[in-house]
């Protein structure tokens, strides 16, 4: 059964690596299930050893993390940011700046994928109507949504799953990430207005009537109460986070009061809640559970311990981070790497926190938010290609990375060598 493990894990973050398998319409969510179906089906996994390898608590966060950023989505939050955004009668370089800044915060708070998802077509439609060029906005828009999601433990999916595992404590965790992260904000307009600087305004295309909802109409400010309600529930969970209380229990219970509503139907909150995300998470536990057993990751861990290269240490990690997040995806590897890694110091979770996150901007593939930004922009009759985004992915993610490194090591997070 070994060799099974060994074969299914290998095709499995092989097809993560390449996107899809080969001739057939199947994503990395639809790989890491077929994985775990077939060690459950050649009965290499039990049951019970599935279940005992999914990290509930995690998933339970996630979940409820995006039903209170459902909250915002259909109070029009989200809508009225991305409106507000591109018509605020500013320059470009401002215009540029207030992306970065509003999607960096917001991303510290509510998942970044979410931000991402929520605010791309409004903003396409927005700039475009404005006869502005689309594509820088939208290279900030998912950059500084991934710089920005590193600032805390609840900022994007792998940082829930560290956060938890590790048992890091939000507030400890912001000190640690949150000045690398606003560093790297700035360094993500920057970049992006130094590559694109005398392209900001003129897009080449001519200004398209503007249709933001179903009437034709601009979208008004938020439902005061229902935006009110979702901060409220924001304030409660961040009071949360610094008790002894169970976050799972508590993030779902404050998800619990956002589903209560006159107005919005459950069915449309859910609706918004990425369940791909959720079983992609789940089929990752079963695999890298099922190769934990197998005994083979701790002998390998044991054995770059004793040639030099321990796992906390930041030649490791930051190599890590870039290839994994790049080829596998982040959100993959954090969970191949967590899984494998017996008792991580704190400081070293911070800085797979920072890397992992901080790594997927340089390319397109590297993070989900990249990729939701771009696909949401072609439907919206943007492309942005591989090519222009990393045009200001390599250099914001390699500044990025080596201000994280200084800061880690001159705080004695973790060891340079």
């Amino acid at each position: 059964m070994t060799l099974l493990i060994l074969i299914t894990f290998a095709v499995v973050y092989l097809g993560m690596a390449i996107g899809h398998l080969p001739r057939l319409r199947v994503d990395r969510t639809g790989i890491a299930m077929l994985g775990a179906i077939v060690l459950l089906v050649a009965g290499a996994v039990t049951e019970g050893a599935a279940i005992k390898a999914i990290d509930f608590p995690t998933l339970f966060i996630l979940l409820g993390l995006m039903i209170l950023s459902a909250q915002f989505a259909l109070s029009g939050f989200y809508d009225w940011c991305a409106w507000r955004l591109a018509n605020v009668p500013w320059r470009p370089e401002a215009l540029l700046a207030a992306v970065v800044a509003v999607a960096g915060g917001l991303s510290a708070l509510l998942a970044n994928d979410v931000v991402v998802f929520a605010m791309t077509p409004l903003l396409c439609a927005g700039l475009r109507a404005r006869g502005l060029d689309v594509r820088p906005y939208l290279i900030a828009l998912a950059g500084a949504a991934n710089a920005g999601s590193a600032a805390t433990v609840i900022g994007n999916p792998q940082n829930i799953l560290i956060g938890q595992m590790g048992h890091l404590g939000f507030w400890r965790f912001l000190f640690a990430c949150g000045v690398p992260a606003f560093l790297s904000l700035i360094i993500v307009y920057w970049v992006v207005a130094r590559v694109w600087r005398g392209r900001l305004v003129d897009g080449g295309a001519s200004p398209i009537p503007t249709r933001l909802n179903g009437d034709g109409q601009p979208p008004g400010p938020p439902g005061t109460w229902q935006l009110s309600k979702g901060l409220i529930g924001v304030v409660v969970l961040l009071v949360a986070f610094t008790t002894p209380f169970p976050r799972d229990v508590a993030v779902l219970g404050i998800a619990g009061c956002m589903l209560v509503s006159r107005r919005f139907a459950s069915r449309d909150m859910l609706g918004l809640v990425d369940w791909h995300l959720l079983a992609l998470f789940a089929g990752l536990f079963i695999l890298t559970g099922a190769l934990a057993d197998t005994g083979l990751p701790g002998r390998l861990v044991d054995q770059l311990a004793a040639s030099g290269l321990p796992l906390d240490r930041l030649p490791f990690l930051g190599a890590f981070s870039v290839l994994a997040s790049n080829s596998i995806g982040n959100v993959p590897a954090v969970v191949l790497l967590m899984k494998v890694w017996a008792h991580p110091p704190e400081g070293a979770l911070y800085a797979l926190a920072l890397f992992s996150t901080l790594a997927g901007n340089l390319l397109l593939p590297g993070s989900l938010a990249n990729i939701i930004t771009v696909e949401r922009a072609a439907a919206a009759g943007v492309t942005l290609g591989f090519r222009e985004h990393a045009r200001c992915g390599v250099p914001m993610t390699v500044l990025s990375l080596l201000l994280a490194a200084v800061w880690l090591v001159a705080m004695g997070y973790i060891a340079a060598v």
